[in-house]
């Protein structure tokens, strides 16, 4: 193609980008994040699944009782992520829940202590841990699991499918049997 033809070529791709870029700029930002035409809503990056802090179940809260030991709540509950110089006798257990298309979900727990024993103890309402993993299950439900052991009339139907083996002599098992594989040996040879 000659030079003097690609000019008014190369001139038309450049006023219609840079249309195409005015026309996106010309849109509000409310009306480009709604609209279903905008090419940015039709791709969405995937986002990980992000539980930070110290998950509690309902069942290790169900657990907990008054006149335990710092240990025995630590081995319970785990690590306390908040545990202040200033207040002692109060441990704070957090966490976060972050998921692409639901709302954050925190949850907060705390226990206190007189001495070296556990007093009281509150904080939200735990999910179970089935709950827990529920929510973090994002795979395709693919609906009910066949049973995988078959029947004793499916078993009789494929028996009858079965050919009955024949008998053989001793000589025509011998050739039955398949020739010994010869490989080749790993190492070339030296020369």
């Amino acid at each position: 193609m000659p030079v003097n033809h690609r000019t008014p070529i190369l001139a038309g791709l450049i006023v219609a980008a840079c249309t195409v870029l005015a026309a996106c700029s010309s849109t509000t930002a409310s009306s480009t994040s709604t609209s279903a035409f905008n090419p940015v809503n039709w791709i969405t990056p995937y986002k990980a699944d992000v539980v930070q802090g110290n998950f509690i179940s309902s069942e290790q809260v169900a657990q907990l009782r008054a006149g335990m030991s710092r240990n025995e709540v630590r081995n319970l509950l785990g690590t306390p992520l908040l545990a202040s110089v200033f207040h002692a006798d109060r441990w704070d257990y957090v966490f976060t829940m972050r998921r692409q298309g639901v709302a954050a979900q925190s949850f907060s727990y705390s226990v206190f202590f007189k001495g070296d024993l556990l007093d009281t103890f509150a904080g939200d309402a735990m999910p179970s841990e089935t709950e827990f993993i529920a929510k973090m299950d994002q795979r395709r439900k693919l609906g009910k699991v066949p049973p995988l052991e078959a029947t004793p009339a499916q078993l009789e139907a494929a028996a009858k499918k079965m050919p009955a083996p024949a008998s053989t002599s001793s000589t025509e098992a011998t050739r039955a049997e398949p020739p010994v594989a010869s490989y080749p040996p790993l190492e070339s040879p030296r020369q």
